[in-house]
C-alpha cells in the first residue's frame, strides 16, 4: 500500500492554533494505519523543493483532546507517507521568568506525568518482538541543531534545550503542581509532548520538539493563572513566526543524519 501513496521526507505536526500550513497548491490524503484513524487528513506541500506532509494533532477544528489523539496513528501514517524527520510544534506554558511568552524553547529532555495514553508499539497485540531502547537522548540532536539556527537567524529568542513536562490534560495544572514543575528546574508545561516524540523515535523517524511559549504557567505567581484565551491570543500573535520557522527549517534540514535515532525502524512492515 506504501508504494501506492504520494511520498515525503519530512512531517510536520501543528498544535494548538497551528490547523493549516500550505497557502498554494497541497494534496490531501486520507489514511487509516493499522493502529486507527489520524486525527484528520494529511496535507502534502512543497517547502524550497522538498516534500512535506502536515497534520493538526487535535483535528483542523481543534475537536481532539490531548489524551485523545491517537499518536501511534498519526506517526505511523506519516512513516507510511515515507517521512523520516518530523517536526512537532506546540503550545506550552513557561515555568521559569527567564523564559516568556513569544519564546520558543527546543527541548533536549522530557517527563511525563500523563497516564494511559497508548505511549509505544512494542505490544503483546501488536505481536511484535519488544525493544529496549534508550531514552536518555529523547530528541535528535542533529535535527534541534537546525532548529535553533534557524530560530535564530530569523531574530526570534530561542532557547537550545529544556525540559518539557506532559500533563494529561486538557484542564492546566494546579498552582501547586506548576510550582512544584517549576521547583523541579523543568522549563515548560506541555499536554502533548509525549508521547509523541518517542513514538517518532520507535519509528526510526528523527524528530525535534518545537515549542512556542504562551503564558506563564499557574505556579509563577507573578502572573495570573493561565486560560484557554490567553494561549489562543498570543499563539495568534505569533503563529507567523512559526509558518517562517518552519519554512526556514525545512530547507536547512539535511537528507541524511549522522545520528542513531534509527535504530528502531526495522520492527514494522
Amino acid at each position: 500500500m506504501a508504494a501506492e501513496l504520494p511520498q515525503v521526507e519530512i512531517g510536520v505536526f501543528g498544535g494548538s492554533g497551528f490547523y493549516s500550513l500550505f497557502e498554494g497548491d497541497y494534496e490531501e490524503v486520507h489514511l487509516d494505519t493499522r493502529f486507527g484513524r489520524p486525527s484528520d487528513t494529511y496535507t502534502i506541500g512543497t517547502i524550497a523543493g522538498r516534500r512535506v506532509c502536515f497534520l493538526p494533532r487535535h483535528g483542523r477544528n481543534h475537536s481532539i483532546a490531548p489524551a485523545e489523539v491517537n499518536y501511534r496513528a498519526n506517526l505511523y501514517g506519516m512513516r507510511m507517507l515515507g517521512v523520516k524527520q518530523v517536526l512537532g510544534t506546540c503550545s506550552v506554558g513557561s515555568l521559569s521568568l527567564d523564559v516568556h511568552p513569544g519564546d520558543v524553547v527546543v527541548c533536549d529532555q522530557f517527563v511525563d506525568r500523563t497516564n494511559g495514553r497508548e505511549d509505544t508499539f512494542f505490544t503483546h497485540s501488536e505481536s511484535l518482538t519488544v525493544q529496549h531502547l534508550s531514552s536518555a537522548e529523547p530528541y535528535c540532536p542533529e535535527m534541534r541543531r537546525v532548529v535553533v539556527e534557524c530560530a535564530r537567524e530569523l531574530g526570534l529568542t530561542v532557547h537550545d534545550g529544556g525540559t518539557v513536562v506532559s500533563i494529561q490534560g486538557p484542564r492546566f495544572s494546579t498552582r501547586a503542581e506548576s510550582e512544584w514543575f517549576s521547583k523541579m528546574g523543568w522549563t515548560v508545561v506541555s499536554m502533548t509532548a509525549y508521547p509523541e516524540g518517542w513514538l517518532a523515535r520507535e519509528l526510526g523517524m528523527h524528530y525535534a520538539n518545537v515549542s512556542l511559549v504562551t503564558d506563564y504557567d499557574a505556579g509563577l505567581g507573578a502572573y495570573a493563572a493561565v486560560t484557554w484565551e490567553d494561549v489562543q491570543r498570543v499563539f495568534a500573535e505569533n503563529i507567523e513566526h512559526v509558518r517562517s520557522l518552519v519554512g526556514a527549517i525545512v530547507p536547512a534540514l539535511p537528507s541524511e543524519l549522522p545520528c542513531s535515532c534509527e535504530e528502531a525502524a526495522s520492527f514494522v512492515r
